[in-house]
């Protein structure tokens, strides 16, 4: 085609879809200006934080490195908790609605798990409190006294049942509808095709799944993996309520202090902050804004070497 043609072609282009562009550009524009901006922001108010006088820090600290490490490790910590224990169960509940459910039975539960996406953070977070942990705390009894030996289950064991390991079951709970979603819609996308050729080899349901239906899906439960650890690693107002805080890095899921998180520590201090205090808080949010950076840089890495193998081509 000439450069002619194509300028004809493209003078044209009815009005509808030259709205249509321009709106799509703007808008994909005006979401890297406001990242950008965010970015700015942050960087520009966290300055102070790094050559702050040790005064300005709590306790023993001396420097922002050693304030905002324990935070960024209490912030991972809970994440990955989280995910480890979300992302099996949404698998599951995701395969069964899309491939064992009657149709009915599959909406419903479709339907349910969507609500479940809408209920506010402070509602979990009341229900980590007033049910979840009194319910779970004698289970920690046993687990300290069966796996003591093991670190993470060492104790003394907290006797109210407000731990990280309760924080993370909350945040498993709040992030499995978003996994559960995405996951059900990848699922559903996977080639008839392949599924049928699978089992007219004599492929098992099972089989076919696992030969047929999670390698196609495979890219898509990393992003919504990914997504949902977004989700945590952000969560305010639920770790700020069940969570009870200390800025150490502590290891033990069940003690009374547990290592608290950016967002949390964010939340329960900045009503009193002033001055560089305010700043030092910031400075916290930018080392959480970088983390959540990484993590879907990774999660992209990741994707794309495996968009290979996937099945979609």
């Amino acid at each position: 085609m000439t450069t002619a043609a194509a300028t004809t072609i493209k003078a044209r282009q009815r009005p509808g879809d030259r709205i249509f562009s321009s709106a799509t550009v703007i808008a994909g524009s005006l979401i890297l200006a406001v990242l950008a901006a965010v970015a700015i922001f942050l960087l520009v108010e966290s300055l102070p934080a790094f050559v702050a006088d040790p005064a300005a820090f709590d306790g023993d600290t001396t420097n922002f490195w050693s304030y905002v490490g324990p935070l960024v490790f209490g912030t991972i910590y809970a994440a990955i908790l989280a995910l480890i224990m979300a992302v099996p169960v949404a698998i599951g509940i995701a395969l069964f609605i899309s491939h064992f459910a009657p149709r009915k039975l599959a909406q419903g539960l479709g339907y349910l798990i969507d609500l479940l996406a809408a209920v506010p953070s402070v509602v979990f977070g009341l229900w980590g409190i007033g049910v979840l942990a009194p319910l779970v705390q004698p289970f920690y009894t046993t687990l300290v006294d069966w796996f003591g030996w093991f670190t993470p289950f060492a104790g003394p064991v907290s006797g109210t049942g407000r731990t990280i390991f309760t924080v993370a079951i909350v945040l498993a709970v709040m992030i499995l509808p978003i996994i559960t979603a995405i996951c059900r819609e990848i699922f559903l996308q996977t080639p008839l095709l392949h599924e049928e050729a699978a089992l007219a080899l004599g492929a098992t349901r099972w089989e076919m799944i696992r030969m047929a239906v999670l390698p196609f899906g495979l890219p898509g439960i990393i992003s919504a993996s990914m997504l949902g650890l977004g989700r945590a690693l952000g969560e305010t107002m639920a770790v700020a309520m069940v969570l009870s805080p200390s800025r150490e890095v502590i290891f033990q899921l069940l003690t009374s202090q547990n290592s608290t998180t950016i967002a949390a520590n964010i939340a329960l201090n900045f009503p009193e902050a002033h001055g560089v205090g305010v700043n030092i808080l910031l400075a916290t949010g930018l080392m959480l804004f970088v983390v959540t950076l990484l993590v879907n840089m990774l999660a992209r890495a990741i994707i794309n070497s495996r968009k290979a193998f996937s099945g979609a081509n």
